[in-house]
């Protein structure tokens, strides 16, 4: 009960967060001028081209899974791959990291495979994930960086916050505590009911985790994590050329602003809302975007790729359990 309250509590909390960071985004904003361009002034021929990029690293994302479900699994069918991806990404927007648990929860039914075996699967796409993130942060901040230095110059709290969390006494003495409880109960531990049920799930998903090693197709498993992050960039890029204020921003820069709003997309809220406008709004004022530009833009960005995963999501909650039963009959 007690763990219960504390995951609502957190959950309030950081969905306040993000609330908060949103306001402060659209506060003071002429809302009348906001309408007037997203109504007259922007192609959004080429928010279409990015939803379908988006699409494409979707898809993408579901044949990496599937190549790495198959080195310890049975393959599962794609269309049930597909359909669970985007249900994923659709729960991550109602309860953040959500998203990860209910696409293994709804593969894992469909397909009568092992729940921990999946989710050791996606353990290893994660951590592939933010290799990506880093190697983009890496190219962004040897290509630019004075951009960042004036970013980190202009935000001070970002850059305090990072130094605290592992300044922190707090955390060496966690970690000195729970080393400690492991020595002390390293001998009864094994023998409870706890441990022997924590022990198989910890063996399945260590299978999961493994099935890198195990790849049948390591090649199409590396064009597809390569090619997610393209799509993911491109999908954020092309809508540069969708506004004027925008539309000469260079690739790099682009990049710039990616890596930004990735980061953004990365914290504890869901789907990114606030954090991730944020810091949009911040890598475009690094080129010269005023940031009542910044703002339409990322309103319009963000709006239209949720718009998109609410959409895939719904559909792919409806599809699942009807595909399934008819082609079983």
């Amino acid at each position: 009960m007690k763990k219960k309250i504390v995951e609502i509590l957190k959950y309030i909390l950081f969905t306040a967060f993000g609330l908060s960071l949103f306001y402060f985004v659209l506060k003071d904003q002429d809302f009348d001028r906001i309408k007037s361009i997203l109504k007259n002034d922007v192609n959004y021929s080429w928010i279409w081209i990015s939803i379908i990029l988006g699409l494409l690293s979707h898809v993408s994302r579901t044949l990496r899974w599937n190549i790495a479900i198959e080195s310890i699994e049975n393959k599962p069918k794609t269309y049930n791959t597909f359909f669970s991806v985007m249900i994923g990404y659709f729960m991550n927007l109602v309860l953040p990291r959500m998203g990860e648990i209910s696409r293994c929860g709804a593969l894992a039914k469909y397909e009568k495979l092992s729940f921990a075996k999946l989710v050791g699967t996606v353990f290893i796409e994660r951590i592939l994930d933010i290799l990506m993130l880093l190697i983009f942060t890496a190219i962004v901040v040897l290509s630019q960086f004075g951009k960042v230095l004036n970013f980190l110059r202009s935000n001070p709290e970002i850059k305090s916050k990072f130094t605290d969390a592992f300044s922190s006494p707090k955390l060496y003495i966690t970690i000195a505590a729970v080393a400690l409880g492991i020595y002390i109960f390293r001998k009864k531990f094994p023998h409870t009911k706890v441990y022997k049920k924590l022990n198989e799930i910890w063996i399945n998903f260590y299978d999961g985790v493994k099935s890198v090693r195990n790849l049948k197709n390591k090649s199409g498993f590396i064009f597809h994590t390569v090619f997610i992050w393209i799509m993911y960039y491109l999908m954020n890029y092309v809508c540069f050329f969708s506004f004027d204020f925008t539309n000469g921003i260079p690739p790099i820069a682009g990049l710039t602003v990616f890596v930004f709003g990735s980061f953004g997309m990365v914290a504890p809220v869901q789907g990114g809302i606030g954090a991730w406008h944020f810091m949009t709004i911040e890598g475009l004022k690094l080129y010269g975007v005023n940031p009542a530009d910044g703002i339409i833009f990322a309103l319009l960005v963000h709006t239209a790729m949720t718009a998109f995963l609410i959409l895939f999501g719904i559909i792919s909650l409806l599809a699942m359990p009807f595909f399934n039963k008819l082609l079983k009959a």
